[in-house]
């Protein structure tokens, strides 16, 4: 039970430390859209969405005013496109992600995901349709996120797969050249995606779920940050309860917002996903944590360890507090949309390596990071491969969000405006890997696969 003085620290937390809901995701199986006739299929899928999502933004804002707790985004992910298209007679996909597009338009959500392929073990014909389409999709619509999930702890790396996906990345920065390869800020490349995930831009509507189902991903870097000041110059023992005390607070916070919206659009209850995912706005900032910790600078040595301890504690304190806790669920590191994380890369302490490394033990991976616009796309298929293999090993989801921003060099800035901030462009090895890439096939699931 929460008692007076709780609820008055999460007034605080709300009025004074940026805690916010970040989004009430509403997940909508596709399955039963599928049809031959393309535009057929299409139609479906609007009415599918419209019909399903038509009160979603309406309950979000309902319960933000009744509550007082900031929703930041209301928004839709539907099941990975390429199983709902495929059957379909149709030479591209293109037109699945306007009908998609022109559906959250109509229900008035931020984002809508979904326009996927899972590829960790092969590639269909609709898959590599679905592939193929992202560079135009991502150009003509303005809400429609795409990923693709090129490998697992079961099935190993596809590496024909992550060498498409770096053609495909470079295609879509290119595409959006206009908007400095804003397509790219939009698409995904997993290992080991998860089916319950809320935060754009890689959230679909997996398989095992039910017809509908509402997720909430809440985030309190800024609320974390506050707390780790009173306990300044104190053991590391005590700084991981208090992470662990405060992600209670904020999970419980996502939870009772994850009811009542379920209670009030009348679909089932999925997960809460407490990831601590930062904004551009000052004092809402993961790399302010770990400074906080006791780091001069993000990135210097030390930073590893100090996330580590970070994404352990927020685990710990959300399952204590919500026996829902899902998605992603721990400390994100995109570069653009965390203002301590754009300035340590501009002084040139965090590095490309550097996040590399720190993505062995946060959640997801090298996300928002914006690198040169000749960046070979077999380097970018490299960068996948990499991380892939960090997700695949240690059996967590990791991913890539790269821009190769076009006609900008290190040094330079990409401004991509609202949460999405501004990536400062960083290096990367000017030392090829196109043979290796070439080669293709599949890298082999480790032994710990073999589980069951």
């Amino acid at each position: 039970m929460l008692n007076n003085k709780d609820i008055l620290s999460t007034i605080h937390m709300i009025d004074q430390e940026h805690l916010d809901v970040r989004t009430i995701t509403m997940g909508v199986s596709l399955l039963d859209c599928c049809d031959p006739d393309p535009k057929a299929a299409c139609r479906k899928i609007y009415d599918k969405i419209t019909a399903s999502a038509q009160n979603l933004v309406r309950a979000g804002e309902d319960i933000e005013a009744e509550f007082g707790i900031p929703i930041v985004n209301k928004r839709v992910s539907v099941t990975p496109m390429a199983l709902v298209a495929g059957a379909s007679n149709c030479p591209d996909f293109v037109p699945f992600a306007k009908a998609m597009d022109e559906a959250a338009k109509a229900v008035g959500v931020n984002f809508i995901g979904g326009f996927s392929a899972l590829v960790q073990k092969g590639m269909t014909a609709a898959d590599r349709k679905l592939i193929a389409s992202i560079p135009e999709a991502l150009a003509v619509t303005g809400m429609v996120c795409a990923s693709v999930n090129v490998g697992s702890t079961r099935a190993g790396i596809n590496m024909d797969a992550v060498g498409l996906m770096g053609e495909t990345i470079k295609a879509a920065a290119e595409r959006t050249a206009d908007r400095g390869g804003f397509g790219c800020a939009k698409l995904v490349v997993f290992c080991n995606a998860v089916e319950d995930n809320p935060f754009m831009a890689g959230a679909f509507h997996g398989v095992g779920e039910a017809e509908r189902v509402i997720n909430v991903g809440v985030s309190g870097p800024g609320v974390v940050h506050h707390a780790l000041k009173k306990v300044k110059g104190q053991p590391f023992d005590v700084v991981a309860e208090t992470i662990k005390k405060t992600a209670f607070q904020v999970t419980r916070m996502g939870q009772l917002v994850a009811r009542e919206a379920s209670a009030r659009l009348e679909v089932p209850f999925g997960i809460v996903d407490l990831s601590l995912a930062p904004t551009p706005a000052v004092g809402d900032s993961v790399a302010r944590i770990l400074e906080e910790m006791g780091l001069e600078t993000c990135g210097t040595h030390g930073t590893t360890a100090a996330l580590a301890l970070l994404n352990d504690a927020v685990k710990k304190g959300g399952v204590m507090a919500s026996s829902s806790v899902g998605g992603l669920s721990g400390a994100f590191i995109p570069v653009s949309e965390d203002e301590g994380m754009i300035a340590a890369a501009r002084s040139g302490v965090l590095t490309l390596d550097k996040l590399e490394a720190m993505t062995c033990v946060c959640s997801v991976g090298l996300d928002m990071i914006a690198v040169p616009g000749d960046t070979p796309a077999s380097t970018i298929a490299a960068i996948i491969a990499d991380e892939a293999a960090i997700g695949m090993i240690n059996q967590k989801t990791t991913a890539v969000r790269l821009i190769p921003a076009p006609g900008k060099r290190v040094g330079d800035t990409v401004e991509f405006g609202g949460l999405l901030g501004s990536a400062p462009v960083m290096p990367v090895h000017s030392e090829g890997a196109a043979e290796f890439i070439a080669r293709g096939g599949r890298i082999p699931a480790p032994m710990n696969s073999l589980k069951n």
